[in-house]
């Protein structure tokens, strides 16, 4: 019988909605039982604050002093991961001492694998002494060091889910940047980076409604798709690189549709995500059985109606696989911080491109 640790993973991604939570009881290799989860949507005020660090490491070197925006950014985040493990142990009827370990991913700011650097901020020692309980941070820095991407980094529990379906499937992650993972019959993982997910779509309907996103993709669903500007969007460079490879948020700027009319460029930003997640089929060795879409794309109607159209076949949402979408990437940090304990791979050759199978992560203990 395998030794099994209570874990909870913890995820903010590139759109800078939130904090998902996930409780998770897993091995660390095939066994992942989840618990109970939630989202703690992030305040304005710290909506601000990570889009000020943000803009502060566009253009900084990395042998420059930290920018004072980053430091009080990380303050504020770790303290809502603080606050977000408290709920989830409230929901839980659990105690610290409930818990092996937290997986604690932080915010990405800046990530440039060319460079060997990739910085997730949040305070991995603080959230430790603030929770009482051991936190593993900083899975990334090891593979990008190595050479790897840095990303994706949940091909391998998406291997996991993948063992009660059909394969070969692909696995789609829709957040700031989409993602895939295709799993082979023979449990063979080949994952990358496809293009933009949902920021500059977020970033145009903000900037045109004053919405934080596409609701329901009712800004798209009045607009139509500018094929010129598309074909133009999928002649980004990007798109020529075989993976593995990773992308930033930055990559794929709303800025690709100026000059159209809200409901146009809304139109065109979903069709050009739809288009680049389509292009993964490029790179896989066999055509997949289905693809299970996860993250807050699968949300929005007029982008699952895009996908389904280019993709043909089989197109699932993670809840018609069985799979709790909306916590994939929470349970996943939790998943890989008890490989990290374990000093397993939490990467390949195959899904970040890094010379050899990689561990990774930095452990911190709750002092007494």
């Amino acid at each position: 019988m395998p030794e099994l640790f209570k874990v909870i993973g913890l995820m903010s991604g590139t759109s800078l909605d939130g904090i998902d939570a996930a409780l998770l009881t897993t091995d660390g290799e095939w066994v992942a039982q989840p618990g109970p989860a939630l989202t703690l949507p992030y305040r304005r005020e710290t909506r601000t604050l990570l889009h000020e660090a943000l803009a502060a490491v566009r253009t900084m070197a990395r042998s420059a002093a930290v920018p004072v925006e980053i430091a009080a950014a990380e303050r504020v985040l770790t303290e809502a991961h603080a606050d977000v493990v408290a709920l989830l142990l409230a929901r839980a009827e659990m105690r610290p001492p409930d818990i092996d370990y937290i997986g604690f991913h932080g915010q990405t700011v800046l990530h440039r694998p060319a460079e060997h650097w990739t910085w997730q901020i949040g305070d991995g020692a603080g959230l430790a002494r603030a929770t009482g309980i051991a936190v593993v941070n900083d899975f990334r820095s090891a593979d990008v060091a190595a050479g790897g991407q840095g990303a994706p980094f949940v091909p391998l529990y998406h291997r996991v889910l993948a063992q009660s379906r059909e394969r070969p499937l692909v696995v789609v992650n829709i957040g700031g940047v989409a993602n895939v993972t295709y799993v082979g019959a023979d449990n063979a993982v080949i994952a990358f980076d496809t293009g933009p997910g949902n920021a500059a779509l977020d970033d145009w309907a903000y900037a045109h409604t004053g919405d934080r996103i596409d609701m329901d993709g009712r800004l798209a669903r009045a607009g139509q798709v500018d094929e010129k500007r598309l074909a133009a969007m999928l002649n980004h460079p990007a798109f020529a690189v075989p993976p593995p490879k990773s992308l930033d948020r930055f990559d794929f700027p709303m800025s690709a549709a100026d000059g159209l009319s809200g409901p146009d460029g809304a139109a065109t930003l979903t069709a050009f995500t739809a288009a680049s997640i389509a292009r993964a089929r490029e790179h896989f060795p066999h055509a997949p059985k289905c693809w299970i879409f996860s993250g807050g794309g699968r949300h929005n109607p007029v982008l699952m109606g895009e996908l389904r159209r280019r993709l043909g076949g089989t197109v699932l949402s993670a809840e018609d696989a069985g799979w709790r979408g909306d916590f994939i990437e929470a349970e996943a940090f939790g998943y890989l911080a008890v490989r990290s304990v374990k000093g397993l791979p939490l990467s390949l050759p195959s899904t970040t491109g890094v010379p050899r199978p990689m561990t990774g992560g930095r452990l911190h203990r709750p002092t007494a």
